[in-house]
């Protein structure tokens, strides 16, 4: 699973009337990201390690739980998890407003969801930033922390080093974003499918990942479409795929495009993109090498077409997304 001894820790905290819920969830689902990341054979990507931290009214929290044995290591994120109570002063105890101010000084990402966001505006850490929180708490939070931008029609604020939400389910998004973020967008989606969770956050800054209509009833397409996924979209010519469908050539673009609201050489070029992206994150093949494995024989085509459905360069994707040593030297 990733890089051998390469860890990135995620904290997940306990405070009083915490919705357990939430907490368990929040622990399965980076399992579930630790499990599909281990699925890739190529990829080069720490090994989350989720931690439990419980807050006592006197004293900074404590680590209560471990998914893995082994010396302590420095948190990449905090997670605060919602309430179904709400808020109340003494969950924000002096202890834990600087045990938060301390992980964020250290590097740490945190998320807040619902009353989580409230924690966070408690300890300073939002003002002069934008967030979100619970619709039913937005009026008393704009009154109570007038220095923080509340964006209260938005689900989710991502500014950064600091997120907040404003469900109570909320917390499967920051969960996902983080898994984004640490292991790439192809992880955050394949987690999200396995929990059949919805996910709004994968690379959706660039593009979101090709999800292709498969519920259109024509059998004939939906074999093509298999047929495709299986063998990458790489040197297909229409005659090949009419050959594939039992279709003539004006029928399988009449019927395709009505199936899947694209042309076939549309629809190839999305299952090519989003080879491409996998590759990026978790390989470090040379980008003129990627392109000629997802079918491009000329390097220029593809950085065109890869930034035109995804709004960024091959070069800049990576950056951005890709398992590559720095990031892994981040997370240890």
């Amino acid at each position: 699973m990733g890089i051998q001894g390469t860890r990135a820790e995620l904290g997940v905290l306990l405070y009083p009337g915490v919705q357990m819920a939430a907490v368990h969830g929040l622990t399965d689902l980076f399992e579930v990201a630790n499990r599909v990341a281990g699925e890739q054979p190529q990829a080069q990507l720490p090994l989350l390690r989720v931690s439990h931290w419980q807050a006592t009214d006197e004293q900074p929290p404590v680590r209560v739980y471990d998914s893995l044995a082994g010396a302590p290591e420095g948190l990449l994120g905090v997670l605060i998890p919602p309430s179904l109570a709400g808020f109340s002063s003494h969950q924000s105890s002096p202890a834990l407003m600087s045990w938060l101010r301390q992980q964020h000084a250290a590097g740490a990402t945190l998320g807040g969801v619902c009353v989580g966001s409230i924690l966070l505006a408690e300890s300073g850490l939002l003002d002069g930033r934008s967030a979100t929180t619970h619709w039913t708490s937005a009026q008393a939070f704009a009154k109570r922390y007038p220095q923080v931008r509340l964006e209260a029609d938005q689900p989710i604020v991502d500014d950064g080093d600091l997120i907040t939400t404003a469900g109570l389910m909320a917390w499967a998004e920051l969960g996902l974003r983080l898994v984004n973020r640490l292991l790439g967008p192809s992880i955050a989606s394949a987690t999200a499918r396995f929990l059949v969770m919805e996910h709004s956050a994968s690379a959706s800054q660039c593009g979101s990942n090709f999800a292709p209509i498969l519920s259109h009833g024509d059998g004939a397409i939906l074999k093509l479409q298999h047929w495709l996924q299986a063998n990458g979209a790489v040197d297909v010519s229409l005659a090949v795929m009419a050959q594939q469908a039992g279709l003539e050539e004006r029928t399988l673009l009449r019927r395709f495009r009505a199936a899947t609201g694209l042309k076939p050489t549309q629809y190839c070029q999305h299952l090519r993109v989003g080879k491409a992206r996998e590759l990026l994150e978790f390989t470090n093949g040379t980008i003129d090498h990627i392109a000629w494995t997802v079918g491009y024989q000329d390097p220029a085509t593809f950085r065109s077409l890869f930034r035109k459905i995804t709004g960024l360069a091959p070069s800049e994707y990576r950056n951005r997304f890709g398992a590559t040593p720095a990031a892994a030297s981040r997370a240890q």
